[in-house]
């Protein structure tokens, strides 16, 4: 009996070692993350910005030549509330109390470059899709940019995932868009709730 009690000490000290070990060689696995929702990374007042759009745009056909984010763009607006909306949608502004946060958010993957076995290497990380002015592609501030070199096999674009890292605030432009952030990934699996 006491062999049995003394076997399970060293078995439980052995294991709480190697916790501290493990712990102690990899700090970012150890890390708690702080889940956090996409508009924690963008400032208040493009959030606003985004979130009250001009009334015109609702007079545009869905997938006409006019529902083009480009479009919209490349206009010369007067009315400020127009004007706060256009450059809300391209903002590179960030929080800067992120740099260097861990945390545990939802997304889905851009892919950008993907390794020989057609796993994505580099992508986005964006909390939806979007391609018009009913609904526009996230704006920079809330795209994370990650190099992740064991790639992950995308079956699906429209699967969503929890991503775990660390951000780092860092724009990265590609022929698919500019994100303000980046995230060195830790970890990632398909999303459940």
């Amino acid at each position: 009996m006491k062999f049995s009690v003394a076997l399970s000490s060293v078995k439980f000290g052995l294991i709480a070692a190697l916790l501290v070990l493990f712990g102690t060689l990899n700090p970012t696995q150890a890390a708690n993350y702080e889940e956090i929702d996409w508009v924690a990374l963008m400032p208040e007042d493009d959030l606003s910005a985004l979130l009250n759009r001009p009334e015109f745009l609702n007079d545009i056909a869905d997938g006409s030549a006019a529902d083009s984010v480009d479009d919209f763009a490349s206009k010369q607006l007067e009315d400020e509330q127009a004007q706060r909306y256009q450059q809300a949608l391209v903002s590179t502004r960030v929080i800067e109390a992120f740099d260097g946060k861990a945390i545990r958010i939802p997304g889905f993957i851009v892919p950008l470059e993907q390794n020989d076995e057609q796993k994505a290497t580099a992508f986005f990380v964006v909390p939806y899709f979007g391609a018009c002015l009913h609904m526009p592609p996230p704006p920079p501030n809330q795209i994370l940019y990650v190099e992740y070199k064991e790639g992950i096999a995308v079956e699906n674009l429209y699967d969503p995932y929890w991503f775990e890292g660390t951000v780092k605030i860092d724009n990265h432009e590609s022929a698919l868009g500019t994100s303000a952030y980046s995230l060195v990934l830790d970890s990632f699996a398909l999303y459940e709730e």
